[in-house]
């Protein structure tokens, strides 16, 4: 596709003057995602030399790096955070010049390092690259990620678009569900930090792009960071914070079940049975494998270590790596998987997947922490900092058996929000304050709930989350394969996300109503009032459209122009006069 036809309005000589809102972007994200879905289905057939061709076609289209600019400059909500140069793009004519000067020329400046707190107490390190280098690695993630997707093995759930924990889960469910079984939880030592670059560049995925990636990914490896004004020098890992290094660490653990697999063909007995008594399931550096005999899973321990360490140079860490037995259970994910002994069927077990009590707590003591900072604050600032909190925790557990979970962890809530009540009001009676903070919904008594505007306010409670099962993405599939119908009705059902956003998926379709493309999975999705909130509209789903986050941006920009043009200034009004 030629990029003149993105600028309907304009001539050939006009398109380098043209503006950043006139770019067709229905066009650039429909030629893009053909490339993608075309690199994938040539792996998928081996054909390696198309693969080559069309890569050369990704790395040289001025489309790509429209697109690649407007995800990292616009897209993505870190997009004014500033690197070691203090560079933040802000406006269509910066991302324009950015685009046209844009090549991977093997280059990478250093990283600017921070230091967030992780919850046992130490700190993660993070780097952030400048805005150039984010553009280029969103440039080279866009072609190597379908390599990757069409090659990857089918019980990798971590950082894989179209995936989540869920599904994760969901596998270990389905290998445990007959039978119990010893279970190795794993755990890698600094996995990002530690990747050696052999384990990146010279894998089957890497292999398959061209020299000026392998360079460009070499030199983002070896860029160095700045860590409160000090250079230092980085000789391996891929640091977290970066746009291409979740890939490029899956990329580093392939082959593991793979590995673990041709290992359990050497057993005696028939090799598909001994395979698949065996499961392995991976989510970024966590994973876990489960078989009936505890000596295999002791061997496996000793056989992934090894891996580890010749291929990556990480190693396990000992502390966070053990064995247990599904009767016991076992917490990953935030979830604790457990068989119970029961008399109701002829396993003699059942298997339950509930919150961890480590979720749990987390849960609690952040709900306590708002309260704790909100002393004075009006009741409805106080609903407003809970209610995402309680939907966001319900809604990750909304497919496992947490019914009773809900309850008890409401009845925890109200504890502490009658005691945030009481505090404000040392000398007033219970009665009094019953009065002013609870009220009667339908048949629950002391409900936190109060008006504003006239309109009721209430708190938010678990139990009013329903039980739904998930259903696990299919080995197969992946995102590259063309089934975009398949696509958008999971997405429809991601449990990642709040109801109101899956019930607008549903209404329109699994489409932005600004844009008409269908949302996929990598996407940012914002709720939009189509009458704002300050002209007096209302948080009603007619009221309400689901819209691409860039699409979000340009649909405000419109509204503040067309406002503007409605206002006559001075000078109008004197001439109307």
């Amino acid at each position: 596709m030629k990029i003149e036809s993105l600028f309907p309005k304009r001539n050939r000589n006009e398109v380098k003057d043209v503006e950043w809102r006139d770019i067709n972007w229905m066009l650039v994200r429909k030629h893009t995602r053909r490339l993608e879905n075309s690199i994938a289905k040539a792996v998928e057939y081996h054909d390696f030399e198309q693969v080559k061709k069309l890569r050369r076609i990704w790395n040289s289209s001025k489309l790509v790096k429209l697109l690649a600019v407007r995800k990292v400059t616009q897209d993505n909500r870190g997009k004014r955070t500033a690197s070691v140069d203090g560079v933040v793009i802000k406006n269509g004519k910066q991302r324009l010049e950015l685009a046209n000067k844009l090549e991977l020329d093997g280059k990478a400046s250093p990283l600017r390092r921070i230091h967030i707190p992780k919850p046992n107490g130490k700190t993660r390190a993070l780097g952030i690259p400048i805005i150039e280098d984010r553009v280029k690695q969103e440039v080279c993630k866009g072609s190597i990620q379908p390599i990757y997707e069409a090659m990857a093995e089918p019980n990798v759930y971590g950082f894989r678009p179209g995936r989540n924990t869920h599904d994760a889960i969901e596998a270990i469910f389905n290998s445990i569900k007959l039978k119990p079984k010893y279970v190795l939880e794993g755990d890698l030592t600094a996995f990002f930090d530690n990747i050696k670059p052999e384990a990146i560049l010279e894998s089957e995925v890497i292999k398959r792009t061209d020299k000026e990636t392998q360079k460009q990914i070499q030199a983002w490896i070896k860029a160095g960071a700045i860590d409160k004004g000090t250079f230092n020098k980085t000789e391996k890992g891929t640091p977290q914070g970066s746009v291409i290094s979740p890939l490029l660490a899956n990329i580093a653990f392939m082959g593991l079940e793979t590995m673990l697999n041709e290992w359990a063909k050497t057993w005696p007995g028939k090799k598909r049975n001994n395979v698949d008594s065996l499961n392995i399931i991976v989510y970024a550096d966590d994973f876990v494998v489960l078989h009936k005999d505890e000596e295999i899973i002791k061997e496996a321990k000793g056989k992934i270590a090894q891996w580890c360490k010749r291929k990556m140079g990480v190693e396990l860490n000992e502390a966070k790596t053990h064995i247990s037995h599904t009767s016991t259970g076992f917490d990953f994910l935030g979830f604790n998987i457990r068989q119970y002994p029961t008399t109701t069927n002829k396993q003699g077990f059942k298997t339950l997947i509930k919150p961890s009590k480590n979720s749990i707590k987390k849960h609690i003591d952040a709900i306590h922490e708002v309260l704790k900072r909100n002393k004075s604050a009006p009741q409805e600032a106080v609903i407003s900092k809970l209610n995402p909190i309680i939907i966001g925790w319900s809604n990750y557990f909304s497919h496992v058996v947490s019914k009773d979970i809900y309850s008890n962890v409401d009845r925890t809530v109200w504890e502490k929000v009658w005691k945030w009540a009481c505090r404000r009001h040392s000398n007033k009676g219970f009665k009094w304050i019953k009065e002013k903070y609870f009220k009667k919904v339908g048949n629950r008594n002391w409900v936190f709930k109060t008006e504003v505007k006239g309109a009721p306010y209430t708190l938010k409670s678990h139990s009013d989350t329903k039980i739904v099962r998930h259903v696990k993405v299919k080995g197969s599939k992946h995102i590259f394969d063309g089934d975009t119908v398949y696509w958008v009705k999971r997405g429809q059902k991601d449990p990642t996300i709040s109801t109101s956003v899956q019930k607008l998926l549903k209404l329109q379709n699994g489409k932005c109503k600004w844009c008409n493309l269908e949302f996929i999975c990598d996407e940012i999705m914002e709720v939009d009032h189509i009458k704002p909130r300050k002209e007096g509209g209302k948080d009603v789903y007619t009221n309400l459209q689901l819209l691409h986050g860039h699409c979000h941006d340009t649909k405000t920009l419109d509204d503040i122009r067309k406002a503007e043009k409605a206002i006559l200034n001075i000078s109008e009004w004197d001439m109307v006069k």
